[in-house]
């Protein structure tokens, strides 16, 4: 019984780990506003990818035709699914 318990245990603390990180990409000449939109897509084992997650399609959603800056948020669990999140600034 403590076996099985260790086993989810272990398994749960693999499915809840990860990591996240925001980095800035690209930086325009527009001024920035509040105006934003972003974009989401990711994959699992690099393999099976899902949605849009690049700088055209976040402008698109933001209705921004002047873009001021760029950030990714990337999320990874242990590397087995990696989650991308792409914000746009601008005008």
């Amino acid at each position: 019984m403590k076996k099985v318990f260790a086993a989810i245990a272990i398994a749960v603390s693999i499915l809840f780990a990860s990591c996240t990180t925001v980095v800035p990409v690209s930086a325009g000449t527009s001024e920035v506003t509040e105006k934003s939109g972003t974009s989401k897509g990711g994959t699992v084992l690099g393999i099976i990818l899902w949605g849009d997650a690049s700088m055209a399609k976040a402008a698109e959603n933001g209705n921004i035709t002047k873009i001021a800056t760029v950030d990714q948020e990337v999320k990874s669990y242990l590397g087995i699914v990696v989650l991308r999140k792409t914000i746009v600034t601008g005008e």
